[in-house]
Parts: structure tokens; C-alpha cells; sequence
């Protein structure tokens, strides 16, 4: 029987990768988790064979469990699955060891393919990353936000998404001086010095 474990916290999209996966791979098994402590524990209590992961989770987001599971669940292959294009996250996801990243706004055939190939061993990237992995070959140069640590980077989109400093943290579940310290950092290492023009870039790198 193979084993599946979906965290999502919107359950329409749980109900809707649940019935594709039941009609495209057989005898299949599938667990759901609707925060980021309810796939600890599930992941905990039992051995999974992939685990596909919103980025953004209530109680711990996609990519705080990423870096905890790839410490002490390093066996479990991880599919990332977000909103997000993969412009702003993928390759980053990779970076922190997740075997594949896939859009939400994805065919279900491109799904079942690469949890069939991640399941196989191998890692699944789109055209899209393939080309951006290429384009970062030939031109090495970071831009100032590839410096960024995942959780600045995070809270850098949260930022330019009008989002405030209270709502960051509620959101993230950290407190508002943590959540300035990251605001301050990251603006230091953009060479930014306020919000309007770290909104002003992050538009202008279709980051968001």
C-alpha cells in the first residue's frame, strides 16, 4: 500500500489532491494534516512514502517543517506544493533539500508525474526551474534577496504583500520584536531602507 500524506490547511484543496490521487495511483493510502503540528505528529506516528506540503501552514510553515523533517525524517521525500510561481520559491525549496516543488495551478497529470518520479528517487523540477537552474549557471551573480535567509526572504514577501508587523507574526507564531529583527536584517543586506522600496523591489523581480 502506498503511503500518502497531504498537509494543507484549506480543506477543498486536501478533498480535491485526495481524489486525484485515489483515481491516478492505486491502492493508495492518504492521511491529511490541516496544520504544520498535525503533520508532525501524523509523520511521527507513522511511515510515510511522500508527503506533500503546502508552504504556507498555520502552526509552523512549509518551510520551518522542511528544515526540521530533512534533520529528522530524512527518508521521507517532501513535494512542496504552493500558490506561490516558482520564480519566487523553488529552487530555494530544493536548496533546503525537498525533492520536487509543483504550482498549485498544476494539470493533475503534472502532479501524479512527479510524485512518481520523486517516489522512484529522482527529483522532480519543472521547465520553468529547469531554466532557471540553467540561467543561474551561466549567470552566477546573486541578486541582493538570494542572500536572504529562508524565514527573511518569507517575511521580505509578507512585508511587500501590505501585510503588518503584527499580522507577520500572528502569522508566522513569533513575536513582533523577532519579526522586526528580521525586517531590520533584511533590509540591511538589500541596502533598502524602508518598506515602500523593498515593496518596489520584490515588484520589480516578479516575486510576487
Amino acid at each position: 500500500m502506498f503511503k500518502i500524506l497531504i498537509g494543507d490547511d484549506h480543506a477543498i484543496i486536501r478533498k480535491g489532491l485526495r481524489q486525484i490521487l485515489q483515481e491516478e495511483i492505486s491502492k493508495c493510502d492518504i492521511d491529511e494534516a490541516a496544520d504544520g503540528m498535525d503533520v508532525i505528529q501524523k509523520i511521527n506516528e507513522k511511515q510515510y512514502d511522500i508527503l506533500i506540503l503546502d508552504i504556507s501552514m498555520p502552526k509552523r510553515n512549509g518551510i520551518d517543517l522542511l528544515n526540521q523533517l530533512k534533520i529528522e525524517k530524512p527518508d521521507i521525500p517532501i513535494l512542496i506544493l504552493s500558490i506561490h510561481p516558482e520564480e519566487q520559491y523553488a529552487i530555494r525549496v530544493l536548496k533546503a533539500g525537498a525533492a520536487g516543488f509543483i504550482n498549485k495551478a498544476s494539470a493533475p497529470e503534472e502532479l501524479v508525474h512527479a510524485i512518481r518520479k520523486i517516489t522512484g528517487g529522482g527529483k522532480y523540477i519543472s521547465p520553468v526551474v529547469a531554466e532557471q537552474l540553467a540561467t543561474n549557471i551561466h549567470n552566477p551573480g546573486q541578486a541582493p534577496h538570494e542572500h536572504l535567509s529562508d524565514r527573511e526572504y518569507q517575511v521580505m514577501l509578507m512585508i511587500a504583500s501590505g501585510n503588518t508587523t503584527k499580522e507577520i507574526a500572528e502569522e508566522l507564531s513569533l513575536s513582533v520584536k523577532t519579526i522586526s529583527t528580521y525586517r531590520a536584517r533584511l533590509l540591511e543586506k538589500m541596502e533598502l531602507d524602508n518598506n515602500a522600496k523593498l515593496t518596489k523591489y520584490v515588484l520589480q523581480h516578479n516575486l510576487l
